[in-house]
């Protein structure tokens, strides 16, 4: 059996592993604005977890209406620290100020899956890692920050794990791929027990 599946995302990562798993895709900007929304929630609030989860179901159900025969694919990723919301900074000042505060400490990511057939949400998965970063100078973020900016502008946290990011953290705990903003794993379970995809 197979159906086309949509990547309801602009992430250039996320794409990457669906593709490096063999999994034929499309991908559609959901276009949603993630800022209004936090805000709301937060007010409300709602933990951090689930905000990612309600972030990445309007993705995939906003895609999934204008695709209904396709299996659609929403994903959100939030960054909580000390049970706060620390979103994608605008610029690099913004940025180091947000590693400043990390560095030394511990937070959490948080990554939410949601799968819609028929414009119907029937699977969800939210990986949650905790992340431990290094003790860093205030030398060190702004040389990192000023050297990596055009690659790490747009990652929650102003890291990208699978290039010099690594270097900022003494401990991870939980899911690599949940890091990276999709827990592919899980993912892949689902659209093998669906018999979407073939193995």
């Amino acid at each position: 059996m197979t159906c086309g599946i949509v990547l309801a995302s602009k992430s250039q990562i996320r794409s990457l592993l669906l593709e490096k798993a063999g999994i034929e895709f499309s991908t559609v900007d959901p276009a949603i604005d993630e800022k209004e929304v936090k805000l709301s929630y937060i007010n409300n609030n709602y933990p951090t977890r689930e905000i990612a989860d309600v972030l990445a179901d309007m993705k995939a159900r906003k895609i999934s209406n204008r695709f209904p025969d396709s299996i659609v694919i929403g994903c959100d990723q939030i960054l909580d620290f000390n049970s706060k919301i620390l979103s994608k900074a605008k610029d690099q000042e913004e940025l180091i100020h947000q590693l400043k505060q990390l560095q030394g400490n511990k937070h959490k990511l948080h990554s939410a899956c949601v799968v819609y057939n028929a414009q119907k949400p029937e699977w969800r998965f939210i990986g949650s890692v905790s992340m431990t970063m290094r003790n860093l100078s205030d030398r060190y973020i702004s040389k990192y920050v000023q050297d990596n900016w055009d690659d790490i502008k747009d990652s929650v946290g102003g890291y990208q794990m699978e290039n010099s990011g690594i270097s900022l953290f003494s401990k991870i705990d939980g899911d690599y791929f949940s890091v990276l903003g999709l827990p592919i794993i899980q993912l892949i379970d689902h659209l093998l027990n669906q018999g979407v995809i073939e193995q």
